[in-house]
């Protein structure tokens, strides 16, 4: 009889965590600002030193459970790969440009502030500016999330860590030009050192670590060690590494959110309509695929 998997209580209220992380974190940037200004000081072009380090925190766990020797393998099942690939990076970016510009640019602009000035200097109307935030979100495919929702749907877990080194190898090579290509077109001034030092630090760093460490610890521990004891003790690393994120970015933005609340719910309605569109797209081709491997 297979093992049924179980949650811990803080997997089980993950949910209710990050609530309190977000409502936590814009407490303290309301109530403390001092601390979150001086914590988003530490920065190099625009990418946070303290989100650096828990982002690392939270995908080098993810980054060492993978196989690499699997993604080769991953040609023989080429259907999940390509679906997964086509959606990423064929669909996903234009398709939360075109909605975050209808909705942002088109239907809420009237409600949305007028402009701000760059650090370059520039003035650029604020809606083009979340547009922006929208399409490196778009961009960016989840991986830090993505092993906790196979787990909790009871999937293929060799499969899943495949689609995340997929991805993430993929995003070395098109997150840049598809951003930068992506901003162009939404008239914004395309910031490369913070596009590729976010790569270098979010993607390229924990890949590699992981790789490497990985391959020493097999070599010095043996295989069973690092399953057993080393991923056990990794296992919470993640999710407190995402809590402490959550906490310090809306920390750093803790005042600007209590100081305008229908503006977040203004950027957050082409987000969920996105998020919607996308999980729709790629069930509905999974149904289409199962439907014609039954009628076969």
């Amino acid at each position: 009889m297979s093992e049924i998997k179980g949650l811990n209580i803080f997997e089980k209220y993950l949910t209710l965590w990050v609530l309190l992380c977000i409502a936590g974190g814009i407490l303290m940037g309301k109530i403390a600002p001092g601390i979150a200004i001086k914590l988003d000081s530490f920065s190099i072009y625009q990418v946070s030193i303290p989100i650096a380090i828990c982002l690392f925190f939270m995908m080098y766990p993810i980054m060492v459970k993978i196989d690499f020797s699997e993604v080769i393998k991953a040609a023989k099942t080429p259907k999940p790969v390509a679906m997964t690939l086509i959606i990423n990076w064929a669909i996903k970016p234009f398709t939360m440009y075109l909605i975050a510009y209808l909705f942002l640019g088109v239907f809420f602009k009237k409600f949305l502030p007028g402009t701000e000035i760059l650090k370059s200097g520039q003035e650029v109307e604020l809606w083009r500016s979340y547009v922006s935030g929208a399409i490196l979100l778009g961009i960016a495919p989840c991986t830090a999330m993505v092993l906790m929702w196979s787990y909790l749907a009871k999937g293929n877990d060799g499969l899943t860590l495949v689609m995340v080194a997929i991805n993430s190898l993929t995003m070395l090579v098109l997150y840049a030009p598809l951003g930068s290509f992506l901003l162009g077109v939404n008239a914004m001034p395309i910031p490369w050192q913070t596009i590729l030092l976010s790569v270098g630090i979010y993607v390229a760093l924990p890949l590699i670590t992981g790789y490497f460490s990985r391959k020493w610890i097999i070599k010095s521990k043996g295989i069973e060690w690092f399953n057993t004891k080393f991923l056990h003790f990794l296992t919470p690393v993640s999710i407190i590494a995402l809590l402490v994120t959550l906490i310090l970015l809306f920390s750093f933005k803790g005042e600007i959110i209590v100081q305008n609340p229908l503006t977040i719910f203004w950027i957050a309605v082409p987000l969920l309509i996105q998020t919607i569109f996308i999980f729709s797209l790629a069930f509905l081709l999974h149904l289409i695929d199962v439907s014609k491997c039954i009628i076969q």
